[in-house]
């Protein structure tokens, strides 16, 4: 079966996310995924080629139609697993350095993306202003929870909740200690500070 997937005017990375969303029903045997700009385009077209789809891509107007067949040894079967030794260590509520604005989109993709991801972290560990993320008011909530359910461990730091008056509006995870959060990071394989 061939469905269409319209994500015109939608940020990076639902584009991706949508399509392999698509491509992962037993019933759909092609998708064609409509985008309206080359970034999503190219991003579409890496990832299904990374796949191992068929792709073609034909423009209409300003926007790109893009034809991913399944073939034969297209999309390798995946299971959803946690690494328990890759930690990810959050150190704000804003991804990079510059614009707030931009730093809070960011940090939304990013955890978007990573709750849709093949492999989960085994810990994430919020610190400094990153436990705004963990608390009440977060745009990242869901994900976050997401993650959690789906095996994630995740760590506040104590005394930074105490530092924002944050304590009792944990909403997602546990509260920690360094001496805690020091030992998971020492014994993890891979530690990826953001």
């Amino acid at each position: 079966m061939e469905n269409q997937l319209d994500v015109r005017g939608m940020e990076c990375p639902q584009p991706v996310i949508l399509t392999k969303k698509e491509l992962e029903k037993d019933d759909v045997t092609t998708v064609v995924t409509i985008v309206d700009n080359e970034v999503a385009r190219d991003n579409v077209v890496r990832f299904a080629k990374n796949a191992n789809y068929d792709v073609e891509v034909e423009q209409k107007d300003e926007n790109y139609y893009i034809r991913i067949c399944k073939g034969m040894s297209a999309g390798m079967e995946t299971t959803l697993q946690t690494s328990s030794e890759l930690v990810y260590v959050i150190l704000g509520d804003k991804l990079g350095r510059g614009e707030d604005e931009l730093g809070s989109v960011l940090m939304r993709s990013f955890f978007y993306s990573l709750a849709e991801s093949e492999i989960k972290p085994g810990t994430l560990i919020f610190m400094n202003s990153g436990v705004n993320l963990v608390s009440e008011g977060s745009q990242v909530l869901t994900e976050l929870m997401a993650l959690e359910k789906n095996g994630t461990e995740i760590l506040a730091c104590g005394t930074c909740l105490d530092y924002y008056k944050l304590k009792e509006k944990l909403c997602v995870g546990s509260v920690s200690n360094m001496y805690a959060i020091l030992e998971k990071m020492s014994t993890a394989t891979k530690v990826i500070t953001i």
